[in-house]
């Protein structure tokens, strides 16, 4: 019986760390985002900074990755299409999670 325990506890485990791992990157990713948008815009130091802890709060307040789109689109308006934008998150997806795991070992 401890052994069926042992396993169930090390799934719950494993969970619990590929949910961290994932938070961390999508944060990641979405700060990126931010400073790759406000550099678009012209913005730069602090201003870049602000924004893009504007886009990761999007994520938590507004709903997950579609709420951080559609905050970059409204902010960048005419200056990126919605191809442009969804390949940036997609490409920034990646370098996040490189980042996360070099990080993590």
């Amino acid at each position: 019986m401890a052994t069926i325990n042992d396993r169930e506890n090390a799934f719950e485990n494993k969970f619990a760390h590929d949910a961290e791992i994932q938070f961390k990157v999508d944060a990641r990713r979405n700060k990126l985002l931010g400073l790759w948008a406000a550099e678009l815009m012209g913005k730069s130091g602090d201003d870049a900074a602000a924004h893009a802890k504007d886009v990761v709060k999007s994520y938590f307040e507004e709903g997950g990755h579609e709420a951080v789109f559609g905050k970059v689109s409204s902010d960048l308006g005419s200056k990126a299409d919605e191809a442009t934008i969804r390949a940036k998150m997609s490409s920034l997806m990646h370098e996040a999670q490189s980042q996360i795991m070099t990080e993590q070992n």
